[in-house]
């Protein structure tokens, strides 16, 4: 069956394999004109304070099925000129094609959510600007930075271009006839450091990382970001002078793994105390797992800022809900509960609410290799 197109998107009723995939039939009936609409709200800030906290249960999950349409270029991301939108609890509403220009693809975005509002499919809409979220949301599909073949056949060591040796501090690893996997340099820099006792985090965070690394770097060793963040790991200058690595050696890998490990340990001595006092009481397993998520989004906006959303006046009132009421919602659900209910706030925003989403993404789709097939890691 072939896709209906009008000015402000693409509606169909022949692409079943995305809506299956989110059980329910999303897609939208082309119709002339815009039905009636409600007044669009001067902010998504708006829409995103009107929340109630208990309606955002089920959105860890609707969330990585859009991303993972974005990261691996799947369903409706099969062509990159494209935006998603979705609602507050990540559900997939429509997709538009983008315009010839920045402004056009606005424009079209703005329709598609009056439109969107018309038909009842959000009780509320916001319009958004080059420079402005609206609401619904909006991803684009193209994301020039992913490339999560050429990342996992870097960590996994598949070309010998991508195998390493070499030694750092007290550490040792393979040698010039001996090369090794980045998979295995980041096991080797953890066991050594834990031996000696330098690190107490727990084992469950080593998946997370290198999905971290995957996202943040794809695990190049020149990777550069506009925040001047560098490496494989991307720690700023002030990171990696604190673990007192020279400059000449700011790019050594195995210098950055040790120093970011260092870091998630710090992260872990910090976060621990103001996560039991709220969390605690919260079952085993799901007190673990999100703990771990809490962890791996500290790496992003820092300690200071996650002990605030458990635990801070405002930031934390989500927190407060979520433990009281935890028997009701998913360790991820909790986790991006807290994110999305505290967006605009700290420099809190999509970034921040997909990041933990594309780094489960990234493992999962590293463990798949057939390189990874007896890794423990991936067992965690």
């Amino acid at each position: 069956m072939r896709t209906k197109r009008s000015r402000t998107g693409h509606y169909t009723s022949g692409l079943r394999f995305a809506a299956l995939l989110t059980g329910s039939v999303l897609l939208i009936l082309c119709t002339p004109g815009w039905p009636d609409a409600p007044a669009p709200r001067d902010s998504w800030l708006d829409i995103v304070r009107d929340t109630p906290y208990w309606d955002t249960q089920g959105t860890a999950n609707n969330l990585v099925t859009i991303r993972r349409w974005v990261l691996l270029s799947q369903s409706y991301c099969s062509e990159p000129e494209r935006h998603l939108l979705f609602n507050h609890r990540g559900r997939f509403l429509a997709y538009i094609d983008n315009a010839d220009t920045a402004e056009g693809t606005t424009e079209r975005l703005n329709d598609t959510r009056r439109r969107l509002a018309g038909e009842n499919r959000v009780a509320s809409w916001s319009p958004g600007t080059l420079t402005e979220l609206g609401f619904p949301f909006a991803l684009a599909c193209h994301q020039p930075f992913a490339d999560m073949g050429e990342a996992i056949a870097r960590l996994t060591g598949e070309g010998e271009d991508y195998r390493v040796w070499g030694t750092w501090d007290d550490i040792s690893l393979g040698a010039p006839d001996q090369t090794v996997s980045l998979v295995e340099l980041f096991r080797t820099v953890y066991e050594h450091r834990k031996k000696q006792e330098r690190f107490s985090f727990p084992d469950t965070v080593m998946p997370n990382f290198l999905g971290k690394t995957i996202i943040e770097s794809g695990g190049q060793k020149n990777a550069l970001s506009r925040q001047a963040a560098k490496g494989i790991m991307q720690l700023r200058p002030a990171v990696l002078n604190d673990c007192e690595i020279p400059e000449q050696h700011h790019l050594h890998r195995m210098a950055q793994v040790d120093c970011a490990l260092r870091l998630v340990e710090q992260n872990h001595r910090n976060l621990q105390a103001p996560f039991e006092r709220v969390f605690g009481h919260l079952p085993a397993e799901k007190r673990e797992a999100l703990y771990a998520l809490l962890l791996t989004q500290a790496y992003q906006i820092g300690v200071g800022r996650t002990t605030e959303l458990i635990e801070e006046e405002t930031l934390g009132k989500a927190a407060q809900y979520f433990a009281e009421h935890h028997a009701r919602f998913s360790a991820s659900d909790i986790h991006m509960g807290m994110i999305y209910h505290n967006m605009g706030r700290r420099d809190i925003g999509l970034r921040t609410l997909y990041y933990v989403t594309d780094i489960r993404i990234a493992r999962e789709a590293l463990c798949a290799a057939d390189a990874m097939a007896d890794n423990s890691w991936c067992d965690l």
